[in-house]
């Protein structure tokens, strides 16, 4: 039981997964947190900021641009590997019981996310953990065209990456002694997208009770 709180404790540490696992274990778990159900409690934003400040500061001896390459890629294909197993595995993964790796009130709150935003939603996503893993697989689930798919699973990664990957490279390289204060970043990023999260997701209810008595 011990490992596995180590584990989960390592697995959630974006310091000690960019210091010991370097450009292979970001990739992997930025491809994992994108589209796999049970990546959702994995860390994204703020592991790809970090990981541009530690590039930046030379702690990770990784050229800028094969780290956007990299987390880019990872980020593509996770959604992709996310919405062919929401289209072709939804009904499944819809009718699962709750666990520890997988609630239906994630499929649900991403659902009102699409409600509200519609594709769009998949750029927004991107900045919104729990959603951003939930989002291309329900993408699948309500069968979404590819090529809309493809597009804005594209636009979002792309937006994603290079806006945190390339301002935490930017504050790494001018501000080299920002390091000595990652986990004030990583409270700070917690608090932000917990916030942006709830405050979406209530926003979506919100409209969801508006237009039922319209709609009676």
């Amino acid at each position: 039981m011990d490992q596995i709180v180590e584990f989960f404790q390592y697995m959630l540490n974006s310091e000690e997964i960019i210091r010991t696992g370097g450009l292979v274990l970001i990739t992997l778990i930025i491809f994992v947190e994108n589209g796999l159900f049970f990546g959702f409690f994995l860390p994204g934003d703020y592991l790809l900021f970090l990981s541009g400040v530690f590039a930046g500061t030379r702690m990770l001896d990784v050229p800028l641009w094969l780290l956007l390459l990299c987390i880019f890629c990872a980020a593509v294909l996770g959604s992709l590997v996310g919405y062919l197993s929401g289209r072709y595995f939804g009904d499944r993964l819809q009718n699962r019981p709750d666990s520890l790796f997988f609630k239906k009130k994630h499929i649900e709150s991403t659902r009102e996310y699409f409600l509200k935003y519609g594709s769009r939603t998949l750029v927004v996503a991107r900045f919104l953990p729990v959603i951003r893993t939930f989002a291309p697989i329900l993408s699948g689930l309500i069968r979404m065209n590819f090529r809309y798919f493809m597009l804005y699973n594209i636009l979002g990664g792309a937006v994603w990456v290079l806006s945190l990957v390339g301002g935490g490279y930017y504050f790494g390289e001018k501000f080299p002694w920002i390091v000595d204060y990652v986990h004030y970043i990583i409270i700070f990023f917690l608090a932000v997208t917990t916030f942006t999260v709830i405050r979406g997701y209530l926003n979506a209810r919100k409209d969801m009770k508006e237009k039922e008595p319209e709609e009676a």
